[in-house]
């Protein structure tokens, strides 16, 4: 009985190797399809991400505008990537909130005057040193939630509709999120908001 077993045990742990090396495969494919890279969200909640953003509107503000021969419309060259750094503002225009024009926009449509003072929005491309490149979902989802800047900071000053966007699910948050994290990264460093003059 001994010397059978020794005579087929060659035989066992080829098999065994083979065995092994097939799981080891299949789940070395399973990692590769779910993920081109360590951290990328799934293709699907990507385009869903897209498909919320361009339905929230968010190129409106967040992508400055040019003049088109069919009017003004979003730059698809920066995308997403807020008010342009070399647009400067130094003060807010002199609108109190009273009578029929109660704010102003910039042409580009990225800077907003009011009685709160001036707002920018901000650049959602993943640019580690300008944009959300060193947010995660969680920062983004405590940002839109609280209506905080990174959930904690100064608030998200108007027009941004935070509070419409905050009724929105963690699961489509995090969409969005994933969709501006696969964008292209602009470097744009947006300005800090201008106080109104009476708060100053």
């Amino acid at each position: 009985m001994r010397t059978l077993w020794l005579k087929k045990r060659p035989v066992l742990m080829i098999a065994l190797v083979c065995v092994s090396g097939l799981l080891g495969a299949a789940a070395i494919g399973r990692l590769s399809a779910g993920s081109s890279k360590p951290g990328s969200a799934p293709e699907d909640e990507i385009a869903r991400g897209r498909y919320l953003t361009q339905i929230m509107a968010c190129n409106d503000c967040h992508t400055p505008w040019i003049m088109t021969p069919r009017g003004p419309e979003p730059d698809p060259t920066r995308l997403l990537s807020g008010h342009p750094q070399a647009d400067v503002v130094e003060q807010p225009l002199e609108i109190s909130g009273e009578g029929p024009w109660g704010w102003a926009g910039s042409n580009t449509n990225t800077a907003f005057s009011g009685p709160w003072g001036v707002s920018f929005t901000a650049n959602l491309t993943p640019d580690r040193e300008t944009g959300l490149g060193e947010w995660t979902a969680e920062t983004f989802i405590a940002a839109i939630r609280t209506g905080r800047h990174e959930g904690r900071g100064r608030p998200i000053l108007p027009p941004m509709p935070y509070p419409m966007y905050r009724q929105a699910t963690d699961a489509d948050l995090r969409a969005v999120f994933a969709y501006l994290q696969s964008i292209p990264a602009i470097q744009n460093r947006v300005p800090q908001p201008i106080d109104a003059p009476e708060s100053q």
